[in-house]
């Protein structure tokens, strides 16, 4: 097999809490991410609340625009375009003026020029019996209705994690085999792993949701992402682990969900694509050095591995007098991964409550 062979198509999935990127970063990142291999892109921040809790609502005019602009710049790169919708609660009351605000959402979004529509039932209540047959007969919809080539969608239950039962109450039994046997086809299921947060993928655990889902999962992968109250007081820098690139043929794709700093997500992502191509030869760290050197050249790498450890694993609020040196440090490099560590240290992308509307 070529190392090209062991790569699935890799995405990314702008599926965080906190604010969102940027519209010149993000247009900045994906330039980049479309030159280290990454094949397509899906918009969906958990702080846009036109793709959430006012999804019935059209986009202002402005950020209408800017999203346009968005999936233009996406189709100068040949790098597909999509966007996430939650309709929130929408398969609580799927009554007959709920299904035309649905339809009429579908076709504005199709005014934008999507490559990719993705279905997100994630992060809301979902323990009713009939939970799948509900959810699929949305997504079939969304399937007859809009222009997009791909429709995706995220379960309610995206993950074997128990703590989406605790949230979001006990999933229905049999719950992914039922969405499963009712899904078209054609529908691309997003899947987390055995975690929220997974710390590894193996081909055993894939190929058990396969068999559930009745088609290759896309790994929804909750890596470098550090959203939320706790995640936030952490930079993740680190090249990936437990991605082995036997999991390839098992997966229909791999997209990451990023962190709160565009630019800096950008190492850990050029890490995914090693860690595939690489195969057994892979080491995460001569990978975190490899790509924080070509991505933000041989000083600032040097710095950014040097303070691993503190921006890591330690987290803002253990820095103690450390924060202000690390501060002075980083204001001094003219480089927007820079910038961002000093955003980061400042405070300003900490997240202390899940806030979804900004």
């Amino acid at each position: 097999m070529r190392a090209t062979d062991m790569v699935p198509e890799l995405g990314v999935i702008e599926g965080y809490f906190g604010r969102p990127w940027r519209h010149a970063d993000r247009k900045r990142v994906l330039t980049k991410l479309r030159e280290l291999g990454f094949a397509w892109f899906c918009h969906a921040p958990k702080a846009d609340p036109f793709l959430r809790r006012r999804w019935r609502e059209r986009h202002p005019p402005a950020a209408f625009a800017e999203l346009a602009d968005l999936s233009a710049h996406c189709r100068a790169l040949g790098l597909r375009f999509g966007i996430g919708l939650s309709p929130y609660e929408l398969y609580r009351d799927h009554n007959r003026a709920a299904k035309a605000d649905f339809v009429a959402k579908l076709e504005a979004l199709d005014e934008i020029g999507i490559d990719d529509l993705a279905i997100l039932f994630d992060d809301t209540r979902g323990d009713m019996p009939d939970l799948a047959a509900r959810e699929a007969e949305i997504v079939h919809a969304a399937l007859a209705t809009t222009r997009a080539s791909r429709v995706m969608m995220c379960p309610t239950y995206y993950s074997d994690d128990r703590m989406l039962d605790i949230v979001f109450g006990e999933r229905p039994a049999g719950y992914l085999d039922d969405l499963g046997r009712r899904l078209d086809p054609r529908v691309g299921v997003y899947w987390t792993g055995e975690e929220i947060c997974a710390r590894e993928f193996s081909v055993g655990h894939l190929a058990r949701v396969a068999d559930s889902l009745r088609r290759k999962p896309t790994l929804w992968d909750n890596y470098p992402v550090n959203d939320g109250p706790q995640m936030s007081r952490f930079l993740h820098l680190r090249g990936f682990t437990g991605r082995p690139a036997a999991i390839a043929p098992c997966v229909a794709a791999h997209a990451i969900n990023p962190a709160l700093q565009p630019h800096l997500s950008l190492i850990p992502a050029a890490t995914l694509v090693a860690s595939y191509r690489e195969g057994a030869t892979y080491a995460y760290m001569r990978a975190f050095r490899e790509a924080a050197r070509s991505l933000a050249g041989a000083e600032l790498a040097a710095m950014l591995e040097e303070d691993l450890h503190a921006l890591q694993d330690r987290g803002i609020d253990r820095l103690g007098d450390e924060r202000l040196r690390l501060r002075q440090r980083y204001a001094a490099v003219d480089h927007p991964m820079a910038a961002e560590v000093v955003r980061w240290l400042d405070g300003d992308d900490t997240v202390d409550r899940w806030v979804e509307e900004a």
